[in-house]
């Protein structure tokens, strides 16, 4: 199958190699040539602009940033909207907005084209492995037409509806759950160091016990140790997630008062120099309001 792949950061980059390695033609994009350029070698094209990479697709994979990243790759003058041959497929991996997911379904509808909606769970450790969960929603037909490359770069699908929004939606409640994660692990860790109970041995208990979940583990092990960097996702990737939430939630006319909470955890972190951090980075305000000592 011919596909393209527009975002080649930590996560677009093992997908794309996933998908080399599966046997599919692959076109890759990405707005700083340098990250593309390394797949020539796999036997990948290069594509000079978004809208190149998807006139040569049957299927075009969207993996970046935000909002405005993935609005400029699809309405530019040379996106995807006026590539991709009627028919055509995009599949948004990204985590974006409820209204933007909503907005692509209807655009892309109008140049006689298709949607659907697929960002995923998990790390890049995750994508390299190709152990990622993915969260798809659309039509049906479509979202069977893509589920083999969905399983070349995740473990399992889930699907949640016909209508794009709801995978986007989904994924921004996973989100914001595993913030509160990050804040509750954030004030526990920061009792027990100061009370003398070490870190380490804390997660060992609660990790075998009653909280065995893998982003107990995953963050845990980063909180316990301190080890923010290099960043698996970055600090303000996480505010931006949860700025999303809080939208999504204010016209659903749904109270998320823990959502705001780690809203101004996330604004103190990024007040403090913390951007280039893991999100997770968060648990040094805890620390440092402990009086124990951050490291930053």
């Amino acid at each position: 199958m011919k596909i393209g792949i527009i975002g080649l950061g930590n996560m677009g980059s093992p997908m794309a190699r996933n998908l080399i390695d599966a046997g599919h033609q692959v076109t890759v994009y990405n707005r700083t040539r340098s990250r593309a350029d390394i797949f020539a070698e796999a036997g990948a094209s290069i594509a000079t602009t978004p809208g190149q990479a998807a006139a040569q697709a049957d299927i075009i994979l969207t993996v970046v940033a935000d909002d405005h990243a993935l609005e400029e790759v699809v309405f530019s003058h040379d996106g995807i909207l006026e590539a991709l041959p009627a028919g055509g497929l995009h599949v948004g991996l990204s985590t974006i907005s409820v209204a933007f997911a909503r907005r692509l379904k209807d655009v892309h509808r109008e140049y006689s084209q298709h949607y659907v909606s697929a960002p995923v769970f998990g790390r890049p450790e995750a994508a390299a492995a190709a152990k990622l969960f993915v969260i798809a929603a659309g039509e049906q037909q479509q979202v069977e037409r893509c589920s083999g490359l969905l399983g070349v770069i995740g473990q399992k699908t889930f699907v949640v509806g016909t209508e794009p929004a709801a995978a986007n939606l989904v994924k921004l409640i996973g989100n914001f759950l595993i913030t509160t994660v990050l804040e509750g692990l954030a004030e526990s860790f920061a009792l027990a160091r100061k009370s003398g109970v070490e870190p380490l041995k804390l997660l060992e208990v609660l990790t075998g016990t009653l909280f065995t979940a893998p982003v107990y583990q995953t963050y845990g092990k980063m909180i316990a140790a301190q080890k923010f960097e290099p960043a698996g996702f970055k600090l303000p990737l996480g505010m931006k997630d949860n700025r999303l939430v809080l939208a999504a939630a204010e016209e659903a006319a749904v109270p998320m008062p823990m959502a705001s909470l780690v809203r101004d955890r996330f604004i103190a972190a990024m007040a403090l120099g913390l951007s280039e951090m893991d999100w997770s980075a968060i648990a040094l305000l805890s620390a440092r309001n402990a009086g124990i000592d951050p490291k930053f």
